[in-house]
């Protein structure tokens, strides 16, 4: 056993298995991929005594372990290869208690490959309520591994897992009987097997040799000889793991129902199924959506506003406080107007970013996310796009990366492929600091009928905008690519619960330390490198630049006159002509040579619009004791001397960012995902031709 013993937990997808990680590992767990594929992995450390820390591998959910997805093949790859990294020394089934006969599918399977296996059963209070009584002694005597109860969203039964877990990694234990006897398997393929491939498990050969294709750690050679070795012995894998899925579940059916056991002879009507009546209906169903929707942007505008402000403030005061203490000098000016600036633009957003995140949170905590996903799927359906679109369509209202890469999960290539693409085109929590700053420029923050916040009006009308072209956008795909074939989507409901708030509190812990520290490094080294190129300008550039100023303005004050000068010598800087050399592109749209500035950094990330803004505006020689939205406020158009963020300019600005493509990293996921650079060039071609052309529309009709 290796000094971090490994404890993997497998299960049912909402079987509460994600909820049980982040209980047993709180803030000790890392994130990342697993090794050779775009999968998401998760892994953390619980303590299972005062001596002994293990490592918990958190595997993506599936039925079976004959995987139909990529995220699914992630558990066999690693259950079936000992050479993993993450091959467990003790395997958790987390089975819903409330459905057990299906979830013992996959346990069965687990445990025939020879781990140490432990079931937990989750979720009793739920079996409870649909009147059922389970038999745990009875179940373990039966499967001939230990069973635990436990409630995973209340941490009911955790000592008692971990007690268990310990138990299994003494040298002692032992390891559960085969649930199965493959009698219609030839003995001498099963024993060619092993041999060849030192394999000492009849099930895992079984698997190894029927599943070659979806193992990755086998080479081409091992899957060759895997090929001609059941060749040779007529090993028809696709009838096994039929008559094997009929076998086992005869056999689990009768122990299931000898331990699970009705009270009053038929199930009861629950809370959850009551209030699905309502959440699925096709009308009421879509009139509750859009009122939690309504409330949560009104929400984020009202609850965030005084946070956002004292940051703003606090960063304006301390930038103000550091150039009083400092000599002037360029060190000084990097130090506040490059990485003071930036990092202001940062962390003004955390408390949308926070609030965003803890809604979404909710949502997903109580169980109605998954009554969306289910809600949407016909139309999803009609407008091209697969059943399971709804689940990439959704995330992406968090960041489209991992909404792209959840994709996978969609068996038809084509479907696929519209959902990769028109899954930016959804607001993501990049564009939340963009929409907020503009909104606040130009929306009137009054209420309309005493309570509802015009701004969250406007808010709530962006992201509903972004929604509709995607379902348009993948309509005009689907016509393209010929898309013919019906789709289904079939998920499995959670209950409704209440959400566990330090669950809650972690998953906003994570989204605001991803934004500070992922988003929060590009925005903070652009600010420098922006500062560097704002700052110098070529040959002697900057003194004509003075020249010019002091010769034009005689009379000016000298904090006017100063104020001049930097504004001119912005102008003049490398970042200033770069700026006016694309300007008669954006022109059209409203924009100026700044704003051209920030929309070429932004393509970085988004939310570095603001930081970039932010920065300009700090070399610019205004009035340095101003917040971002005030030196934004103030701008002055030198053509026309009225505000440079008149509302035309600022919605043409809100437009072109619903449906930019600005974003490096989603289109290194497209190639990562498709294969091939066409499709990520496609998809900024389109997103950034309807966003130009959409933006110009709307300045025009404006102005």
């Amino acid at each position: 056993m290796a000094d971090t013993p490994i404890i993997a937990l497998v299960g049912n997808p909402n079987c509460g298995k994600t909820t049980l990680f982040n209980a047993l590992t709180g803030l000790r767990q890392k994130t990342g991929n697993f090794p050779g594929v775009t999968v998401d992995r998760k892994a953390g450390l619980t303590r299972l005594d005062k001596n002994t820390d293990a490592t918990v591998v958190d595997l993506p959910g599936t039925y079976s372990l004959y995987p139909k997805s990529l995220d699914e093949q992630v558990v066999l790859d690693v259950l079936a290869n000992p050479s993993s990294k993450d091959y467990p020394d003790v395997v958790v089934v987390v089975a819903d208690a409330s459905n057990l006969k299906r979830n013992l599918l996959l346990f069965s399977q687990v445990a025939d490959l020879g781990f140490h296996t432990i079931l937990a059963l989750n979720m009793v209070d739920v079996a409870e309520a649909h009147g059922l009584t389970l038999d745990p002694e009875l179940l373990s005597t039966r499967l001939g591994v230990p069973v635990v109860l436990i409630n995973a969203k209340s941490a009911e039964g955790l000592d008692n897992l971990k007690f268990t877990i310990k138990g299994e990694l003494l040298e002692h234990a032992e390891r559960p009987k085969p649930t199965m006897q493959f009698e219609s398997v030839s003995k001498d393929f099963l024993e060619e097997v092993k041999e060849k491939f030192g394999v000492n498990n009849s099930y895992l050969a079984m698997l190894m040799a029927g599943q070659a294709e979806k193992l990755r750690f086998l080479t081409l050679e091992h899957r060759s000889q895997l090929q001609d070795i059941t060749q040779r012995h007529s090993f028809q894998h696709t009838n096994f793991q039929a008559k094997e899925t009929v076998d086992r579940y005869a056999l689990l059916g009768k122990i299931a129902d000898a331990a699970v056991r009705k009270k009053d002879g038929e199930l009861k009507e629950t809370f959850t199924t009551r209030l699905d009546k309502i959440l699925l209906h096709p009308v009421w169903g879509y009139a509750v959506f859009f009122g939690i929707l309504f409330l949560i942007f009104q929400s984020i505008f009202s609850l965030a506003e005084y946070p956002m402000d004292w940051i703003d403030t606090g960063m304006a005061s301390l930038n103000e406080w550091v150039k009083s203490v400092l000599p002037d000098g360029m060190l000084t000016s990097l130090l506040t107007d490059g990485l003071l600036a930036g990092i202001g633009g940062v962390v003004v957003f955390i408390p949308q970013i926070a609030f965003l995140f803890v809604f979404i949170s909710l949502l997903e905590e109580s169980g109605y996310m998954a009554r969306v996903m289910v809600l949407m799927d016909k139309l999803m359906r009609s407008v091209g796009l697969n059943g399971r679109s709804v689940v990439p369509l959704i995330s992406s209202v968090a960041c489209a990366v991992p909404a792209i890469m959840g994709t996978r999960t969609i068996q038809s290539w084509k479907d696929r492929l519209i959902t990769i693409m028109v899954t930016p085109l959804m607001s993501c929590s990049a564009r939340l600091p963009i929409f907020t700053i503009m909104i606040g420029l130009v929306v009137p923050d009054r209420t309309i009928l005493g309570v509802f916040n015009l701004q969250g009006f406007a808010l709530m009308a962006l992201y509903l905008l972004g929604f509709v072209s995607a379902l348009l956008s993948a309509w005009v795909m689907k016509k393209i690519l010929k898309v013919k074939e019906r789709s289904f989507f079939i998920m499995e409901m959670p209950v409704f619960q209440l959400p566990r708030l330090d669950h809650v509190a972690l998953s906003v812990y994570n989204a605001v330390k991803a934004f500070v520290l992922e988003a929060g490094k590009v925005i903070v080294a652009i600010s420098i490198v922006l500062w560097v190129l704002a700052s110098y300008g070529p040959g002697d550039s900057f003194e004509k630049a003075e020249e010019k100023v002091k010769t034009e303005n005689p009379t000016l004050s000298e904090q006017d006159l100063s104020n001049a000068i930097s504004s001119a010598q912005l102008e003049a800087s490398y970042a200033g002509r770069f700026g006016h050399w694309i300007e008669p592109v954006i022109r059209p749209l409203g924009y100026d040579w700044k704003i051209g500035i920030a929309l070429l950094t932004s393509f970085a990330a988004r939310e570095v619009f603001v930081g970039t803004m932010s920065t300009i505006y700090s070399l610019g020689g205004d009035d340095d004791t101003n917040t971002v939205k005030d030196k934004m406020r103030t701008e002055i158009n030198p053509e026309t001397g009225e505000p440079r963020f008149t509302p035309a300019v600022a919605f043409s600005l809100l437009i072109f960012y619903v449906f930019a493509m600005m974003c490096i990293s989603t289109l290194a996921t497209t190639y990562r995902e498709t294969k091939s650079w066409f499709y990520p060039a496609v998809q900024f071609a389109y997103m950034t031709g309807i966003a130009y052309v959409a933006a110009w529309l709307t300045y025009q009709a404006l102005q």
